[in-house]
């Protein structure tokens, strides 16, 4: 078994020789451990700390986002042949110690991905800052409403990963990918299963990249959720708008008709009847819309099973040449 740490990057010159350094160099149950870090276009010495402490670097010319940081990270442990792969940040937030917790469900085959919960454990709370608190909760609700599950913590980045969860991933968000990664594997059926581990609630240096302002982050992420909501469930994102136009439509044209009955003139509500007819017509519209795309949801689905087998088949040539190099050192040892 091949466990790979993935850890996206960007300015943590201060923190991630530290991190790298306490990653685990023997676990039960894993035979070989690598570290990739993705520098998402740091302009300080991060890379050149990461290299020197033994990680394997992969360098962004320029700064994407901590979604694509994740996704080549994910390519990479991919192509390395990793049978597990855990994401952990460089900024020292999460303990390195903690992996073999983290893995434990997938070595046991009890989970297909695993996450740690800084709220499960009401005792592991960290501190933080009550907008911060708050803005977990909601996207929280929000995840758990869309999936109808009850998770704790859908935007800690301390995860880990089965190779086979890894190749059903399928993202498309740049500026983050925590909540993303559970509408789309929840949809998937992938068992998913939260560890209470205890996370520092702040960063020890600098602030945090993707989360330094609650009003953009909530922005951002809450576009990523709207669009994978689009795209997973899309039966349901055209229809209930097109019900709910239909009804405002509807609601226009009653009054307007009960108006009608009781004074035998629909003066002075001739444009509410307009407009009552126009939100019908855009309501009926978009229910029509909705079934067009829930067929092409159909669509999707097995154009997904088409690309996971093709990136297993992919993958698949990489981690044999890691397999042989691997022999290969074992016997010049």
């Amino acid at each position: 078994m091949k466990l790979v740490v993935i850890i996206p990057a960007y300015n943590e010159e201060k923190t991630i020789s530290q991190v790298i350094e306490q990653i685990p160099k023997k676990i039960e149950g894993i035979d070989d451990i690598e570290v990739i870090v993705i520098d998402d276009g740091s302009t300080d010495a991060t890379a050149q700390l990461a290299e020197k402490a033994g990680a394997i670097v992969i360098q962004h010319k320029e700064n994407l986002g901590v979604g694509k940081a994740f996704s080549t990270g994910i390519e990479n442990a991919l192509q390395r042949g990793a049978d597990i792969i855990v994401n952990i940040d460089g900024d020292g937030q999460f303990d390195p110690k903690d992996i073999p917790k983290l893995i434990e469900p997938i070595l046991k085959g009890e989970a297909d991905f695993v996450t740690a919960s800084r709220f499960k454990d009401k005792s592991l709370v960290p501190k933080m800052p009550l907008i911060k608190k708050w803005g977990n909760y909601i996207v929280r609700a929000i995840i758990n409403l869309l999936t109808g599950e009850n998770f704790t913590d859908v935007a800690c980045g301390f995860r880990a990963y089965s190779r086979q969860t890894a190749l059903k991933l399928n993202l498309f968000g740049s500026f983050t990918y925590t909540q993303e990664t559970f509408l789309n594997l929840v949809e998937k059926g992938v068992r998913i299963k939260e560890i209470p581990l205890k996370v520092k609630g702040q960063r020890e240096f600098g602030e945090s990249k993707v989360a330094k302002s609650v009003l953009r982050y909530g922005i951002k992420a809450g576009s990523i959720i709207l669009l994978a909501l689009r795209d997973l469930k899309p039966l349901s994102f055209f229809g209930w708008i097109g019900i709910f136009t239909s009804l405002l439509g509807l609601a226009g044209i009653g009054f307007v008709f009960v108006h009608w009955l009781l004074t035998s003139k629909t003066s002075p509500y001739q444009s509410l009847l307009l407009a009552g007819a126009v939100l019908l017509i855009v309501g009926f519209l978009l229910i029509v819309l909705a079934l067009i795309a829930d067929m092409m949801g159909r669509i999707r689905k097995n154009q997904e099973n088409i690309l996971y087998m093709l990136k297993e088949l992919h993958y698949q040539s990489g981690r044999e040449k890691e397999n042989k190099y691997a022999e290969q050192k074992k016997a010049s040892n």
